[in-house]
Order: structure tokens, then C-alpha cells, then sequence
């Protein structure tokens, strides 16, 4: 009598069916996110791991793929697990400092860029940098622009550093504040001001559900109804905005409304909205040109 033996992705797709069935993922997102695991536990690409079939078996024994299986199984992101997110392109370093980058925050970055022309030499501040995404973003893709990326957070700071060194080199383009919002920034003023703040309402039943309950709670939470950070960038960003700049902020999918009006009560013009791929209205903005009537 001979004994079948399991075909050597039957491990890997036995541990994709659990992260489906324990994180709701659907079968797809479930069977990349075990490939992922492994691929990066025995440092290999995807498709090696897809040409040479026989190294799926490792899953069952390598050490590293098991704990950071266990650490997903709990619901941990995979972007901390692994310390890394891509976002627009590039790879980035992220840590439990920092939020994980998301697609829609690519619509920020894209509004951005379609204001400032590829040979333009402006200045642009990133609010609550983070990891640097935003920032790092925009100065890759416009090789004329100086950034200042600033967080209240030096642990975020540090994360922004790593993937500054990494993705830019040596470049002076983009400095590093560490400032609560616009506390280390008297008399500066720049072309464009962007962020992605913290708006989540404390209380919003989300913070108990998926990635968001390992993110930290001060790059998230905006106050009882989420817009104190947003209602203080609006007031303030216009003092530090030059005649013409653009000021962008990325905000919950209810929240348009509101933001729009703050932006037209701090003297800005040409007020917009814009949805993000799933049809929500997720990043607003405004534009100075004359002197801001936001006071304090």
C-alpha cells in the first residue's frame, strides 16, 4: 500500500483558507497575502515561488513564516509584519509609528501633482508626514520641488528618515520638522500645503475593526466628530500659504461637506472635491489669493 502524498502547496493554500476564514478576506487576498508571507520569510521572488512549485512546502517549516503567520492570524497588518507598504510606485518602511499607507490617500498625492508642472521650483509642506509617503511622493515626482515633511511624532520622523535616505538619497529637496502642525513654522509660507490628518471620530466603531486597531491612535483621531484637525489646518494653512497656493486635505468619506466649508470661511477659492476610486469624496481643497482671513 502506498501513501499519497500532499501536493507541496497544500500547506500554503491550507493557511491561505485560514487567514480567509479568520480575517474575512476573500480567497484571492487571502492566497497573495500567504504568498507574500512566505515569499518574503525564505527572501525569494513571487515567481520563483510560482516556477519552482516544490518551495511552497516550506510553510510548513519555516520558522519565520510560521510566527508572522500567527501574527496575521491575530489580525496584525501584514504592511507592520513585513515593515513594509508600497504606495504610488515605491516600497515604503512603515512601522506601528506611523499609518499604514493607503490607495485612496493616492488621490491626495494626484491632486497635488496636477498642480504643480513638472518643471516647476516650488515649495510644498506635508502636515502630519508620517511615514513620508506623501512627501517623498511628491518630491520623486517632481524633481524641482523642495518638500518639508512635519509630524508632532518623533518616532514618525525617524520611520520618515529611513525612507527619505532610501528613496532620495542624499537630496536636500525634502527636510524634516518635528513640529505640533504649524507651531515651528512663524513667517513661512509655501506654493502648496497638503495633508492627510487625523479624522476619525473618537467613538467611530471602525477603530475596533481590521488594520486600524494596531495603527496609533494619534495619527487618527480628530476629536468627538473628527475635523479638530482639520478645522485647525483650515484656519491656520492660509497664513502660510503664498498668494496662489493650494491648500489639500485628504478626510473621511462624510466629511466633504464640512471641509468645504471651512475652506471657504478661511478666504480660500476655487474649492473643490474630489472621489477617490470607490466613488467617495475624499480629498478637498482650496486656493489662496489674496491675504487669508483665518485668524488665530
Amino acid at each position: 500500500m502506498t501513501t499519497k502524498l500532499a501536493p507541496p502547496g497544500a500547506a500554503l493554500m491550507h493557511d491561505a483558507l485560514r487567514l480567509r476564514d479568520t480575517l474575512g478576506l476573500s480567497n484571492r487576498e487571502a492566497r497573495s497575502e500567504a504568498e507574500l508571507l512566505l515569499v518574503r520569510a525564505l527572501n525569494i521572488t513571487r515567481a520563483r515561488l510560482i516556477a519552482e512549485p516544490g518551495l511552497a512546502a516550506e510553510a510548513k517549516t519555516n520558522a519565520t513564516y510560521g510566527q508572522w503567520l500567527k501574527r496575521r492570524l491575530a489580525g496584525e497588518p501584514i504592511a507592520y509584519i513585513l515593515s513594509a507598504r508600497e504606495f504610488y510606485g515605491h516600497v515604503f518602511t512603515v512601522t506601528p509609528d506611523v499609518l499604514i499607507p493607503r490607495p485612496e490617500t493616492e488621490l491626495l498625492v494626484d491632486m497635488a501633482l496636477e498642480r504643480i508642472p513638472p518643471d516647476a521650483d516650488m515649495t510644498v509642506l506635508d502636515l502630519g508626514t508620517g511615514s513620508g509617503a506623501i512627501a517623498i511622493t511628491i518630491a520623486l515626482q517632481r524633481p524641482h520641488v523642495r518638500v518639508v515633511g512635519l509630524d508632532a511624532s518623533a518616532a514618525s520622523l525617524r520611520v520618515a528618515k529611513l525612507n527619505c535616505e532610501r528613496l532620495l538619497g542624499n537630496s536636500d529637496r525634502l527636510s524634516l520638522v518635528h513640529s505640533d502642525w504649524f507651531d515651528a513654522l512663524a513667517g513661512t509660507t509655501f506654493d502648496m500645503i497638503v495633508s492627510n490628518p487625523p479624522y476619525v471620530a473618537e467613538g467611530d466603531t471602525h477603530l475596533s475593526k481590521g488594520d486600524i486597531r494596531f495603527e496609533p491612535r494619534q495619527a487618527l483621531l480628530g476629536g468627538p466628530g473628527g475635523l479638530d484637525a482639520l478645522e485647525r489646518i483650515t484656519r491656520v494653512a492660509p497664513r502660510h500659504l503664498a498668494a496662489g497656493g493650494w491648500l489639500l486635505c485628504e478626510h473621511g468619506y462624510d466629511q466633504a461637506e464640512a471641509v468645504k466649508q471651512m475652506l471657504i470661511g478661511a478666504g480660500l477659492c476655487d474649492v473643490v472635491s474630489e472621489r477617490d476610486l470607490a466613488g467617495v469624496l475624499r480629498v478637498s481643497g482650496g486656493r489662496r489669493l489674496t491675504r487669508s482671513v483665518g485668524t488665530g
